[in-house]
Protein backbone atom coordinates (compact mmCIF):
# COMPACT_ATOMS: atom_id res chain seq x y z
CA UNK A 1 0.00 0.00 0.00
CA UNK A 2 1.14 3.65 -1.18
CA UNK A 3 2.36 6.43 1.20
CA UNK A 4 2.25 9.76 0.23
CA UNK A 5 3.99 13.03 1.81
CA UNK A 6 2.74 16.51 0.68
CA UNK A 7 5.47 18.61 1.18
CA UNK A 8 8.66 16.81 0.68
CA UNK A 9 11.12 18.69 -0.97
CA UNK A 10 12.89 19.82 2.74
CA UNK A 11 12.15 19.70 6.36
CA UNK A 12 9.92 17.21 7.89
CA UNK A 13 8.20 16.11 4.98
CA UNK A 14 11.77 15.10 3.22
CA UNK A 15 12.60 13.68 6.55
CA UNK A 16 9.34 11.59 6.81
CA UNK A 17 10.07 10.32 2.99
CA UNK A 18 13.69 9.20 4.37
CA UNK A 19 12.38 7.66 7.48
CA UNK A 20 10.11 5.29 5.50
CA UNK A 21 12.45 4.56 2.40
CA UNK A 22 14.53 3.59 5.60
CA UNK A 23 12.36 0.62 7.05
CA UNK A 24 11.54 -0.51 3.78
CA UNK A 25 8.59 1.21 2.46
CA UNK A 26 9.04 0.12 -0.68
CA UNK A 27 5.52 2.62 -2.22
CA UNK A 28 6.77 6.03 -1.22
CA UNK A 29 5.47 8.80 -3.26
CA UNK A 30 7.12 12.11 -2.88
CA UNK A 31 5.14 14.61 -3.44
CA UNK A 32 7.17 18.53 -4.02
CA UNK A 33 6.81 22.31 -4.65
CA UNK A 34 10.13 22.16 -6.31
CA UNK A 35 12.31 19.60 -8.15
CA UNK A 36 12.48 16.68 -5.91
CA UNK A 37 15.89 16.72 -6.31
CA UNK A 38 16.31 15.68 -2.51
CA UNK A 39 13.45 13.59 -2.17
CA UNK A 40 13.87 11.39 -5.30
CA UNK A 41 16.76 8.71 -3.90
CA UNK A 42 14.09 8.45 -0.88
CA UNK A 43 11.40 7.52 -2.93
CA UNK A 44 9.68 5.05 -5.87
CA UNK A 45 7.77 7.91 -6.98
CA UNK A 46 8.16 11.47 -7.34
CA UNK A 47 5.81 14.32 -8.27
CA UNK A 48 7.40 17.29 -9.04
CA UNK A 49 6.33 21.28 -9.18
CA UNK A 50 2.86 20.27 -7.14
CA UNK A 51 1.65 23.96 -5.73
CA UNK A 52 -1.23 22.58 -3.11
CA UNK A 53 -3.55 26.27 -3.56
CA UNK A 54 -3.32 25.20 -7.27
CA UNK A 55 -6.48 23.19 -8.97
CA UNK A 56 -4.64 21.73 -11.63
CA UNK A 57 -1.57 20.59 -10.13
CA UNK A 58 -3.71 18.73 -7.55
CA UNK A 59 -5.43 17.03 -9.98
CA UNK A 60 -2.57 15.96 -11.74
CA UNK A 61 -0.53 14.99 -8.75
CA UNK A 62 -4.01 12.76 -7.92
CA UNK A 63 -3.89 11.22 -11.52
CA UNK A 64 0.02 10.10 -11.33
CA UNK A 65 -0.93 8.07 -8.04
CA UNK A 66 -3.73 6.47 -9.18
CA UNK A 67 -1.50 5.71 -12.65
CA UNK A 68 1.17 4.60 -10.10
CA UNK A 69 -0.05 2.93 -7.45
CA UNK A 70 -4.16 2.99 -7.97
CA UNK A 71 -4.61 3.62 -4.08
CA UNK A 72 -3.37 5.26 -1.38
CA UNK A 73 -2.49 3.72 2.05
CA UNK A 74 -1.68 6.45 4.15
CA UNK A 75 -1.35 10.28 3.32
CA UNK A 76 0.88 13.02 4.90
CA UNK A 77 -0.06 16.61 4.19
CA UNK A 78 3.12 18.72 5.72
CA UNK A 79 2.99 21.87 3.62
CA UNK A 80 2.51 24.87 4.86
CA UNK A 81 4.35 28.44 5.64
CA UNK A 82 3.93 30.84 8.55
CA UNK A 83 4.59 35.03 8.85
CA UNK A 84 5.41 36.27 11.99
CA UNK A 85 2.84 39.24 11.59
CA UNK A 86 1.22 41.60 14.50
CA UNK A 87 -1.35 43.17 15.12
CA UNK A 88 -1.22 47.03 13.41
CA UNK A 89 0.91 45.42 11.11
CA UNK A 90 -1.33 43.06 9.41
CA UNK A 91 -0.52 41.73 5.88
CA UNK A 92 -3.72 40.70 4.63
CA UNK A 93 -2.88 39.49 0.98
CA UNK A 94 -0.27 37.26 2.87
CA UNK A 95 -2.69 36.14 5.64
CA UNK A 96 -5.09 35.10 2.11
CA UNK A 97 -2.21 33.33 0.84
CA UNK A 98 -1.43 31.66 4.05
CA UNK A 99 -5.09 30.19 4.35
CA UNK A 100 -4.84 28.63 0.89
CA UNK A 101 -1.38 27.09 1.81
CA UNK A 102 -2.39 25.99 5.47
CA UNK A 103 -6.02 25.31 5.61
CA UNK A 104 -7.14 24.75 2.18
CA UNK A 105 -4.55 23.00 0.96
CA UNK A 106 -4.71 19.84 2.45
CA UNK A 107 -8.80 20.22 1.68
CA UNK A 108 -7.75 20.38 -2.25
CA UNK A 109 -5.93 17.76 -1.99
CA UNK A 110 -7.68 15.20 -0.06
CA UNK A 111 -10.88 15.95 -2.30
CA UNK A 112 -8.46 15.24 -5.02
CA UNK A 113 -7.48 12.03 -4.36
CA UNK A 114 -10.66 10.82 -2.78
CA UNK A 115 -11.26 8.29 -5.50
CA UNK A 116 -7.76 6.87 -4.06
CA UNK A 117 -8.69 6.28 -0.44
CA UNK A 118 -10.01 3.43 0.30
CA UNK A 119 -11.49 1.40 3.84
CA UNK A 120 -8.48 1.17 5.73
CA UNK A 121 -6.46 4.27 4.60
CA UNK A 122 -5.24 7.15 6.76
CA UNK A 123 -4.64 10.64 6.55
CA UNK A 124 -2.58 12.66 8.86
CA UNK A 125 -2.73 16.36 8.38
CA UNK A 126 0.18 18.59 10.07
CA UNK A 127 -0.87 21.59 11.71
CA UNK A 128 0.03 23.22 14.56
CA UNK A 129 -0.90 23.91 18.55
CA UNK A 130 -1.24 27.25 17.79
CA UNK A 131 -4.28 26.14 16.15
CA UNK A 132 -5.90 25.64 19.62
CA UNK A 133 -8.09 28.21 20.89
CA UNK A 134 -7.85 26.99 24.22
CA UNK A 135 -3.80 26.85 24.02
CA UNK A 136 -3.58 30.34 22.75
CA UNK A 137 -1.99 32.45 25.72
CA UNK A 138 0.39 34.90 23.72
CA UNK A 139 -1.75 35.93 20.96
CA UNK A 140 0.22 37.71 17.82
CA UNK A 141 0.62 35.15 14.45
CA UNK A 142 -2.58 36.41 13.17
CA UNK A 143 -2.31 34.71 9.95
CA UNK A 144 -0.69 31.76 11.27
CA UNK A 145 -3.29 30.93 13.73
CA UNK A 146 -6.20 31.56 11.62
CA UNK A 147 -5.14 29.08 8.97
CA UNK A 148 -4.14 26.38 11.65
CA UNK A 149 -7.52 26.67 13.51
CA UNK A 150 -8.96 26.64 10.07
CA UNK A 151 -6.76 23.04 9.13
CA UNK A 152 -7.96 21.79 12.32
CA UNK A 153 -11.71 22.19 11.51
CA UNK A 154 -11.07 21.06 7.95
CA UNK A 155 -9.36 17.91 9.10
CA UNK A 156 -12.36 17.15 11.80
CA UNK A 157 -14.75 17.41 9.09
CA UNK A 158 -12.99 15.14 7.43
CA UNK A 159 -12.96 12.64 9.80
CA UNK A 160 -16.84 13.17 10.28
CA UNK A 161 -17.14 12.16 6.54
CA UNK A 162 -14.54 9.84 5.98
CA UNK A 163 -14.51 7.69 8.32
CA UNK A 164 -18.44 6.48 7.32
CA UNK A 165 -15.58 5.14 4.42
CA UNK A 166 -13.52 3.25 6.84
CA UNK A 167 -10.85 6.09 6.59
CA UNK A 168 -9.36 7.73 9.48
CA UNK A 169 -7.70 11.03 9.85
CA UNK A 170 -5.55 12.73 12.44
CA UNK A 171 -4.06 16.32 13.13
CA UNK A 172 -0.82 16.97 14.04
CA UNK A 173 1.69 18.78 15.81
CA UNK A 174 4.92 18.47 15.32
CA UNK A 175 6.54 19.78 18.40
CA UNK A 176 9.48 23.00 18.40
CA UNK A 177 10.98 22.08 15.10
CA UNK A 178 14.33 23.53 14.21
CA UNK A 179 13.15 24.39 10.48
CA UNK A 180 13.44 27.42 8.20
CA UNK A 181 10.01 27.90 8.91
CA UNK A 182 10.92 29.22 12.46
CA UNK A 183 13.70 30.94 11.65
CA UNK A 184 12.48 34.53 13.00
CA UNK A 185 10.20 32.62 16.16
CA UNK A 186 10.85 34.97 18.82
CA UNK A 187 11.75 33.26 22.48
CA UNK A 188 13.98 30.57 23.25
CA UNK A 189 13.05 26.71 23.02
CA UNK A 190 13.84 23.69 23.17
CA UNK A 191 14.26 22.63 19.27
CA UNK A 192 14.05 19.17 17.78
CA UNK A 193 15.62 18.31 14.67
CA UNK A 194 13.22 17.22 11.72
CA UNK A 195 14.44 14.00 11.52
CA UNK A 196 13.11 13.74 15.53
CA UNK A 197 9.70 15.20 14.39
CA UNK A 198 9.47 12.54 11.71
CA UNK A 199 9.92 9.76 13.64
CA UNK A 200 7.17 10.86 16.35
CA UNK A 201 4.75 12.36 13.60
CA UNK A 202 5.53 8.63 11.51
CA UNK A 203 4.62 6.81 14.84
CA UNK A 204 1.37 8.56 15.22
CA UNK A 205 0.13 7.56 11.81
CA UNK A 206 1.09 4.25 12.69
CA UNK A 207 -1.29 3.81 15.66
CA UNK A 208 -4.05 5.50 14.13
CA UNK A 209 -7.10 3.61 13.97
CA UNK A 210 -10.78 4.94 13.65
CA UNK A 211 -11.08 4.45 16.85
CA UNK A 212 -9.07 7.16 17.22
CA UNK A 213 -10.05 8.98 14.53
CA UNK A 214 -10.75 12.87 14.53
CA UNK A 215 -7.91 13.32 17.46
CA UNK A 216 -5.23 16.11 17.26
CA UNK A 217 -2.25 15.00 18.59
CA UNK A 218 1.35 16.25 19.56
CA UNK A 219 3.53 14.33 17.60
CA UNK A 220 4.79 12.98 21.29
CA UNK A 221 1.67 11.04 21.63
CA UNK A 222 0.02 13.94 24.02
CA UNK A 223 -3.68 14.66 23.25
CA UNK A 224 -4.23 18.48 22.18
CA UNK A 225 -7.10 20.26 23.35
CA UNK A 226 -9.25 22.39 20.46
Amino acid sequence: MSTVVIGADKGIGLEITKALHARGEPDVAAVCLGDGAEAAPHASLVICQVNVTSGPDVARMAASLKERFGRIGTLFHISGIMSMDQLGALDFEQAKREFDINALGPLRTVEACLPLLHEGAKIGIVTSRVGSLSDNSSGGQYAYRLSKVAANMAGLNLHHDLSKRGVAVRMLHPGMVKTDLVKDYPGEFNYITPAQAAIGLIARMDDLTLASSGEFRHANGERLPW
